[in-house]
């Protein structure tokens, strides 16, 4: 498949995740076999207004195609963000988030609350489009609730608009991160549409994927929640698309090692505080399914130095299996 002129070989893609995706975790990601990677969230706002926080945020990771997102509701301010983010990162595309469901975002008119607003959201997208030379996609759901599932018509307009890709996840901002996201709608986005469709939502694991593929007759597939301490899926989902045996994940030694990898690029990119206080959310992510971890887990949450966490990591390879 294409993302406009960018030719795709592995439509493998780790969801954009705002407190998950920063450059160490898509760089582990990318190299686990993610073939895209996108940044984590990023206010066009406050990129215009050159808040450094933001801007550190944009930083590409390497083993990947990789894609900025930034969010907001004002076409032209969305189009200075897009070219200020495309300085900053150096990526390959830009991302609008239509997708994000968590009120402060949506119901101030940025994220998903752009589903609510269509002619708005395509506004946004022909401004995008016009202002940068990389291909512009967007990321939303299927609507704002049961009662106005859009996803038809306002994915339709985003390809009118200059979208060179949709990624939809199959559920409707009110419904969060549960129930079960809708698949066939995603396979109705994907017959009405000639740029290429990702399918997001309950993609677990290989079996899931082959069965999210068939349903969807999507160009690629989105892992999002089910990456969290394991970029291992993307390994186990490549198999199980190109009908091969997946040999299941390395020894938990081999796991530990990866993440204390992923704390040493955090550090190396945020500093050792803020790698510690990233530790504790991701090093617990890695023990997850690990019997009589729980000990561990407590410790992690208070990890505060680099040596902290090359102590845990080597009692937890000593003591659990």
């Amino acid at each position: 498949m294409y993302i406009g002129n960018i030719e795709v070989n592995n439509p493998l893609f780790l969801a954009p995740m705002a407190g998950v995706t920063d450059w160490a975790f898509r760089t582990i990601c990318a190299r686990l076999g993610a073939g895209v990677t996108v940044t984590e969230m990023v206010s066009s706002r406050a990129l215009v207004y050159q808040d450094k926080k933001s801007a550190k945020l944009l930083k590409k990771n390497e083993g990947s195609i990789c894609g900025a997102q930034i969010f907001g509701n004002d076409p032209e301010i969305m189009a200075r963000g897009a070219q200020l983010a495309l300085e900053i990162s150096g990526c390959d595309f830009i991302d609008i988030n239509m997708g994000c469901p968590m009120p402060k975002i949506a119901n101030s008119g940025d994220g998903c609350g752009l589903m609510r607003t269509p002619e708005l959201a395509g506004e946004i997208v022909t401004a995008v489009v016009k202002a940068v030379k990389v291909p512009v996609t967007v990321k939303c759901r299927l609507g704002w609730d049961k009662g106005s599932i859009n996803v038809l018509e306002f994915t339709k307009r985003m390809e009118g608009s200059g979208a060179a890709m949709v990624t939809v996840h199959g559920r409707t901002r009110s419904m969060l991160y549960t129930g079960a996201a809708d698949w066939d709608y995603i396979h109705k986005v994907k017959d009405q549409l000639s740029i290429p469709v990702i399918a997001n939502g309950d993609i677990t694991g290989g079996e899931a994927a082959v069965r999210c593929l068939k349903r969807t007759g999507a160009d690629g597939l989105m892992v999002g929640r089910s990456a969290f301490g394991d970029p291992w899926i993307f390994q186990e989902i490549r198999a199980a698309l190109a009908g091969e045996e997946y040999p299941g994940r390395p020894c938990l030694k081999d796991r530990i090692q990866v993440a204390v990898e992923q704390f040493q690029l955090s550090e190396q990119d945020h500093g050792e505080h803020i790698a510690c206080l990233e530790a504790r959310k991701h090093f617990a992510w890695y023990l997850r399914g690990v019997a009589h971890s729980s000990y561990y887990k407590n410790q992690i949450t208070s990890l505060n130095t680099m040596e902290d966490i090359y102590r845990v990591a080597k009692d937890v390879v000593r003591d659990l299996k």
